[in-house]
C-alpha cells in the first residue's frame, strides 16, 4: 500500500537576519566568490520571498563578508589555477572558469601568472591522465590522434603544445622549451 507523501511546508520568507544566516552557512560550506554568493542569495530570495521593511542588501552583505575575510576572490582564483594545473587543464579553460565565477581581472592576475608558469606541467598532467603521446602504451593511429588533439584543445591548451604531446611516440621525452 502506497501512502501519500506528506506535503512539505514551504520555507518562510527571508528577512535580513535569515539572509545573513543563509550566507554564513553557504560560505562556511563552499569556497565561493562575491559573484557566486550574490547569485545564490538572489536565487533564495526569488524562491522564498522577502519579508522585511528594508530591501535586501546583497551587495552590502557580500562586501561585508569580503572585508571579514570570509570571501577572497583572489585566493579563490589562485586555488582554481593550482587545481586546473593538477588536473591538466590549460589557460583558456581557466580564463573561462574565472569569468563564469565572476572573478575580475584584478583578482585573477596571480592565478593567470601561475597558469602561464605551469602551462607545460598542466599539459603533461593532461597527457599522463589521458595516456596520450609519450604516456600511451602504443602509438595511436592518425584518426585517434586527431581525436586526442581535439581533447587537448578542449582542455584549454594551445594547438602547438597539444601537437607536441599528441604526436610524440610512447616513451619519448618532451622538454619544456
Amino acid at each position: 500500500m502506497n501512502q501519500p507523501r506528506p506535503v512539505k511546508k514551504p520555507a518562510p520568507p527571508l528577512n535580513a537576519e535569515s539572509l545573513r544566516q543563509l550566507a554564513l552557512h553557504y560560505v562556511g560550506k563552499y569556497a565561493t566568490t562575491q559573484s557566486k554568493l550574490a547569485s545564490y542569495l538572489s536565487r533564495k530570495i526569488r524562491e522564498r520571498g522577502w519579508d522585511d521593511e528594508r530591501s535586501a542588501d546583497i551587495s552590502g552583505l557580500t562586501e561585508q563578508f569580503t572585508s571579514l575575510g570570509y570571501i577572497n576572490d583572489a585566493q579563490f582564483a589562485e586555488a582554481r589555477s593550482r587545481s586546473f594545473v593538477r588536473r591538466g587543464f590549460g589557460g583558456r579553460r581557466l580564463n573561462e572558469d574565472l569569468r563564469a565565477s565572476g572573478i575580475g581581472d584584478a583578482d585573477a592576475i596571480h592565478a593567470k601568472a601561475h597558469m602561464e608558469d605551469s602551462i607545460f606541467t598542466a599539459a603533461e598532467n593532461f597527457a599522463r591522465r589521458k595516456r596520450l603521446g609519450p604516456f600511451a602504451q602504443e602509438a595511436a593511429p592518425p584518426e585517434k590522434r586527431h581525436k586526442q588533439l581535439n581533447a587537448f584543445l578542449r582542455a584549454g591548451h594551445s594547438f602547438e603544445l597539444a601537437k607536441r604531446f599528441v604526436y610524440a611516440e610512447p616513451g619519448d621525452e618532451i622538454s619544456d622549451d
